[in-house]
C-alpha cells in the first residue's frame, strides 16, 4: 500500500476547526447551517495488529504515525463522538490468510458492518477463495488497484482475470479500486464495460493524480464521465483539505470546485463517506479529518448528507445491520 502522492494538509488546528464550524465555512464563504450530528457509516477504514507474531505487511515499522495496533475498539472510541455507528474494513494486506484474520476480527466487533478483502482473479485458488469468503455475510468483495505492485490495466488481459470479475458480479459482491490515477480510471471504464452488472467502488477519488497535459486531462475527465453514466459505480469523497508548498490552501473556490465537480458528476446517490483511518493519521488527527469533511457536507441538504454519510453505502456494499443503530440508518 502506498501513500497518496498528492500533497495534502500536514496539520490543521482542531481548535480553529471547531471554531470555524460556527462561523463562515471556508469551503463556500457561506454560513454552514446548524444541524444535529447525522449518523454515519464509515466506508473506509483499515484494521491491523502490529503485535501479531511475524508482524504485518503494512504499515512498516519505521512508520511512527501508524505502527501500532489499529483495531475496532480503538476506532469505535475515536468515531462514536462523530455519530459513526459502523464501518467497512478494507484490506491492508496482500496475504490470503489475512482475509480470514480480518473477517475474524470483524465478527467479534459489531461496529464492523462489512469487510473488503484482497483476491487476485485468474489465480488457481481464486474461485475457492471467493466461495470460501462469500460464506461469511460480512465479506462484501475485494479491492484491486494501484497497490501491492499490481496494475489493473495490464492484469485485465491475463487469463481468467475478467472471468473472475464476472464470478464476483454473479455473487453480487463489490469490486473496489485503490489509489486512482488516469491509467487506473481508464482501466475501471474497461472493467465496467466488460463485466456488466458488477458494482464498483472507486476509493479516494478527490486524491486522484489528475494529468496536467491538456489532452491527457481531457481524456481523464472523459473517462470519469463514462463511469458516471453507470448507476453501478460509486466513488468515495474524503480527505478534502490539501496543501501546496507546505501551506494550507485557503481559497474557498479551490475546495468547492474540486469537490463539487465530483459530487455533481456522480450525483448525491453515488458518493460515499470514508475516513481512511488510520492512514489518515499521516495527514492529521481523526477529529480534524471528520471536521474538515463536515465543513463541506454541512452545506448540502439534509437528505443529500444522509445519503453521503450512510445510505449510499448500503446500496454500494449491501451490508447488513448488526446493531440497532446501524439498522436505523
Amino acid at each position: 500500500m502506498r501513500r497518496r502522492d498528492v500533497l495534502k494538509l500536514a496539520a490543521f488546528s482542531a481548535g480553529a476547526l471547531a471554531s470555524a464550524r460556527s462561523q463562515a465555512s471556508p469551503l463556500s464563504g457561506e454560513s454552514a447551517p446548524s444541524q444535529a450530528i447525522p449518523p454515519k457509516l464509515d466506508a473506509h477504514i483499515h484494521l491491523f495488529d502490529t503485535s501479531r507474531p511475524g508482524g504485518v505487511p503494512w504499515p512498516e515499522k519505521t512508520d511512527t504515525a501508524l505502527y501500532k495496533p489499529a483495531l475496532p475498539d480503538r476506532y469505535a472510541a475515536l468515531s462514536a463522538p462523530f455519530g459513526i455507528v459502523g464501518a467497512i474494513a478494507v484490506e491492508a494486506s496482500p496475504l490470503a490468510a489475512d482475509n480470514d484474520w480480518l473477517l475474524g476480527v470483524a465478527e467479534r466487533h459489531p461496529v464492523i458492518a462489512g469487510v473488503i478483502g484482497d483476491l487476485i482473479p485468474g489465480t488457481e485458488t481464486y474461485r475457492y477463495q471467493l466461495e470460501h469468503l462469500h460464506e461469511n455475510p460480512l465479506f462484501r468483495g475485494f479491492r484491486y488497484g494501484n497497490l501491492w505492485n499490481r496494475d489493473l490495466a495490464a492484469d485485465l488481459d491475463k487469463p481468467g482475470f475478467v472471468a473472475g470479475l464476472k464470478e464476483l458480479a454473479q455473487a453480487d459482491l463489490v469490486f473496489e479500486t485503490a489509489n486512482p490515477d488516469a491509467r487506473l480510471i481508464h482501466a475501471i471504464v474497461e472493467v465496467s464495460e466488460r463485466v456488466p452488472g458488477l458494482r464498483i467502488v472507486v476509493d479516494h477519488l478527490p486524491n486522484a493524480q489528475v494529468p496536467t497535459e491538456s489532452g491527457a486531462k481531457q481524456a481523464y475527465w472523459a473517462d470519469l464521465n463514462r463511469l458516471a453514466e453507470s448507476s453501478r459505480i460509486f466513488v468515495k469523497i474524503s480527505e478534502i483539505p490539501v496543501a501546496q508548498n507546505g501551506k494550507l490552501i485557503t481559497d474557498a473556490a479551490f475546495y468547492r470546485d474540486r469537490v463539487d465537480a465530483l459530487w455533481n458528476l456522480f450525483g448525491e446517490d453515488r458518493v460515499l463517506f470514508g475516513s481512511d483511518w488510520p492512514n489518515s493519521d499521516h495527514i492529521t488527527s481523526f477529529d480534524n479529518t471528520l471536521r474538515i469533511v463536515e465543513q463541506y457536507i454541512a452545506l448540502k441538504p439534509p437528505l443529500a448528507a444522509a445519503k453521503y454519510y450512510a445510505k449510499n453505502s448500503i446500496a454500494a456494499y449491501k451490508w447488513r445491520a448488526r446493531t440497532p443503530a446501524q439498522a436505523a440508518l
